[in-house]
């Protein structure tokens, strides 16, 4: 006979399996969990809140499967040597749920970034004068997401629809601008900028570094969750982003981001319905991005996390959780800041 505790707590699996993604610095640099998904469904009512924090410090240069060292980075030919990203996303989830079969969910992020690089024309030995900083935060990109899990009676497998619009900060130099200083010409909404020190001094920040993009996505996904014994259930799910319409869409100020794939699979163990143990293995695997305004040679890679975490039940209908996501295999493309560990923290209620 079935566990009555562990059925009803078979919904709440897809409460934890899908975090925010957010559009990133690098290619695939981290949270590549999410909080979407059937958040929501079953027992727990019709509408949801959620909340998480996530924290990415991508302190570490690679290019390749490997290390790479700045002075490598500096030694290529009009390549940029980038010193440090530190992000912060805060993303507040609403979701209503009509039907055992239908979720929707609106995602409004919060993003917090700080970067600092030494710039194209950067010199050795690199010196704190060369160091120019800049810091973006706001509103970012907000994502609308809709989940029918009606295919099977059990409600285990699902698929997924949705959009993020172009709602957060973007833009860069004008084509006018080829130096990209501040006040000689810039397209877009808010972009940010770098303050005056350094080789970078009072110039726009990389199109990809700022909090949104200007891009209109179609997100589809799926997902499919299995109790595999008396306590462990295995789930597995899979989400593809890509443009569809480009706000910087002009010849010489264009911009589009590169495709992006992300499949997680994972055991929970539910022993202890109230502390739930789980393993995730995400992968991740972006397209360059492309136009005037991007950074083509270093937007592209692939990823492996390795990420275990824990929810615990807070109430009869909320939930707190907290993962560490750990890179494990890396193949990105030109130099890019990846982060040695990212880390989030979270809770979600129902009524």
């Amino acid at each position: 006979m079935k566990n009555p505790v562990k059925h009803c707590a078979l919904p709440a699996l897809l409460a934890t399996l899908f975090w925010t993604s957010n559009v990133l610095a690098c290619a695939t640099c981290g949270c590549s969990l999410s909080s979407e998904g059937a958040l929501g469904y079953g027992a727990f009512g019709n509408w949801g809140i959620s909340l998480d924090d996530s924290f990415i410090n991508q302190n570490q240069l690679r290019s390749g499967t490997g290390p790479a060292s700045q002075q490598q980075a500096q030694a290529s030919n009009g390549q940029e040597v980038e010193n440090q990203t530190v992000n912060r996303y805060v993303s507040l989830g609403l979701s209503y749920t009509n039907s055992a079969d239908w979720n929707f969910k609106l995602s409004l992020p919060y993003t917090d970034r700080s970067h600092t690089t030494y710039g194209t024309d950067a010199t050795l030995p690199l010196s704190p004068s060369q160091l120019s900083s800049a810091t973006a935060k706001g509103l970012g990109d907000a994502k609308l997401l809709a989940s029918y899990q009606g295919f099977l009676p059990s409600k285990n497998l699902g698929v997924q629809v949705g959009i993020k619009f172009a709602t957060g900060g973007y833009g860069g130099p004008a084509a006018n601008n080829p130096e990209g200083r501040i006040g000689s010409g810039s397209v877009g909404h808010n972009p940010a900028t770098f303050g005056p020190a350094g080789n970078a001094g009072m110039t726009y920040l990389d199109t990809s570094l700022n909090i949104g993009n200007g891009s209109t996505d179609l997100i589809l996904g799926s997902y499919y969750f299995q109790a595999v014994s008396q306590d462990i259930d295995a789930f597995a799910n899979g989400q593809y982003q890509f443009s569809v319409k480009q706000n910087l869409n002009h010849a010489g100020e264009d911009y589009r981001p590169g495709d992006q794939l992300n499949i997680s699979v994972g055991l929970r163990y539910e022993a202890n319905p109230h502390i739930v143990p789980q393993l995730q293995i995400n992968l991740s695997n972006k397209r360059a991005d492309s136009g005037a305004l991007a950074d083509r040679l270093d937007t592209a890679g692939r990823a492996v996390y390795l990420s275990p975490g824990l929810t615990m039940h807070a109430g009869q209908n909320t939930q707190v959780y907290v993962f560490i996501q750990l890179p494990v295999y890396s193949n990105l493309s030109g130099y890019q800041l990846f982060p040695r560990y990212t880390a989030t923290v979270g809770m979600n209620t129902h009524f």
